[in-house]
């Protein structure tokens, strides 16, 4: 009788709970068809009105992130105990003050200027016509003794500019059998992290290299983008970036329009800005 009563009458309907995993295993929607056999329905999962709004939320919060992140992560300073400080000569006069204040606050020893053919130049001239001996001019004309002061031209003009410039500085440091363990890049807001990743590139070996960023005076950095300036700073300056950590393979790559090879463009002269 207990046994009766445990079994169902044969014949009575009997009810199935659905469940996720049942639903998930089901087979596809059989023989369905379209287009002579080029189109077929298949079982898919979409996403509900819940899972959009989380979507939109995810989406709306990794913007906010990034409005309030990036600015930080590229105008990065990663200091180091060092007496040589290398400056990136294309900045402003008015950001030149500001290195210069820099070097008699730091107590440094020693600046070398880096950079290649003014803008507006077809190419390499002479070394008179570098942003590197016109930076040296300046920081001199700042108050800074000129026997502190190198200027280090590169011949890049085309692309690549920045480490060609690194390269120009490891190739006369080499040459001049020059002590120089560690030195900070003194460089513009967002452009510091790609100056610390390609100076550090180009000398790959034991020199300690830290990276001073200048704030950009014509935006306020924590609400960039409220300023055309800090939206075209942040946009060119995160797709450089990416490029350079992406798709950059100097090793690869040839380094002048003229077809010269790398070493040859970013050899520098021994003439220093000083006459002595």
């Amino acid at each position: 009788m207990t046994n009766r009563a445990q079994q169902p009458e044969s014949g009575a309907p009997q009810s199935v709970a659905p469940s996720f995993a049942s639903a998930a295993s089901l087979p596809e929607s059989g023989g369905s068809t379209a287009l002579w056999g080029l189109a077929n329905r298949r079982l898919r999962w979409s996403l509900s009105w819940k899972g959009w709004i989380a979507v939109l939320l995810t989406g709306i919060g990794a913007f906010l992130l990034f409005l309030r992140y990036i600015h930080p992560f590229l105008a990065v300073t990663v200091p180091v105990s060092t007496n040589t400080m290398v400056v990136e000569g294309w900045m402003d006069p008015m950001d030149l003050a500001s290195v210069a204040a820099e070097f008699k606050r730091g107590h440094y020893q020693r600046i070398f200027t880096t950079g290649g053919p003014v803008h507006g130049l077809v190419g390499y001239l002479n070394d008179y016509s570098t942003a590197a001996h016109n930076a040296a001019q300046k920081l001199i004309a700042l108050g800074l003794p000129p026997g502190v002061v190198q200027s280090v031209p590169s011949h890049v003009s085309a692309r690549d500019r920045t480490y060609g410039s690194a390269v120009a500085l490891h190739d006369w440091i080499k040459d001049h059998h020059a002590a120089v363990p560690s030195f900070v890049v003194v460089t513009m807001s967002v452009h510091a992290r790609r100056s610390l990743y390609l100076f550090r590139m180009a000398f790959d070996d034991d020199t300690k290299i830290g990276v001073i960023s200048l704030p950009n005076a014509d935006y306020d950095a924590a609400h960039w983008w409220r300023y055309s300036e800090g939206v075209k700073d942040i946009v060119s300056e995160v797709t450089s970036y990416l490029y350079t950590r992406l798709l950059f393979h100097p090793a690869r790559q040839s380094a002048v329009d003229s077809g010269l090879s790398f070493t040859m463009y970013a050899q520098v002269t021994e003439q220093s800005i000083c006459p002595r």
